[in-house]
């Protein structure tokens, strides 16, 4: 996979002794168990050097209408993005064969930012791989009769590009993060 940041000086949002904060963007925040599941995932986050950031860790309290709340939410989401010294994208399907949109979001801004963004893929095959079974042979088109990238990508050059891919989980895109911190870390001294 591309891997655009690797090997770039990755600024620190805080002191260099201080521990490096991965905000994690993915939807497991619509799980029913997603701040069980945020601490499950920040633990991981600390097993490898990390302290992670959950979309869930702002305190957002009820505001008197839906939009006053997202908006909130949105905020929050932003300024936690901010926080972080690089971002940890689920790219996973998500209702669909896309990402989530909120996490896209969040790789861009983090992109952005120049943040180092990494992610993980459980399937990290090309898109013309994925997408071969509805795809029609003789015109190249997706059933939607649109084409389909072909960059050897397991997503959209848009974040195929800038994002250093792990394929598996969190946990893959967390030996990466970490090689790479080591290794900014050993060429620095």
């Amino acid at each position: 996979m591309n891997q655009k940041n690797r090997g770039e000086m990755i600024p620190m949002a805080n002191s260099e002794a201080a521990i490096p904060k991965a905000y994690l963007a993915g939807f497991e925040v619509f799980r029913p168990d997603a701040a069980e599941e945020g601490r499950r995932l920040k633990a991981l986050c600390s097993e490898y050097g990390f302290q992670g950031i959950f979309p869930l860790d702002k305190d957002i309290k009820p505001l008197p209408s839906r939009s006053a709340t997202a908006q909130a939410i949105f905020e929050g989401n932003v300024r936690l993005v901010r926080q972080a010294d690089l971002v940890i994208a689920n790219l996973n399907p998500f209702r669909g064969q896309e990402p989530d949109a909120g996490t896209v979001f969040e790789c861009g801004l983090a992109y952005a930012l120049g943040k180092p963004l990494y992610a993980h893929l459980l399937d990290a095959r090309t898109m013309e791989d994925k997408l071969r079974e509805d795809t029609d042979s003789d015109t190249g088109l997706y059933r939607d009769g649109m084409s389909i990238e072909a960059f050897g990508l397991p997503v959209n050059l848009m974040l195929g590009v800038p994002a250093a891919i792990a394929e598996g989980t969190l946990e893959d895109a967390l030996k990466l993060a970490a090689a790479d911190f080591r290794s900014q870390a050993a060429s620095s001294q």
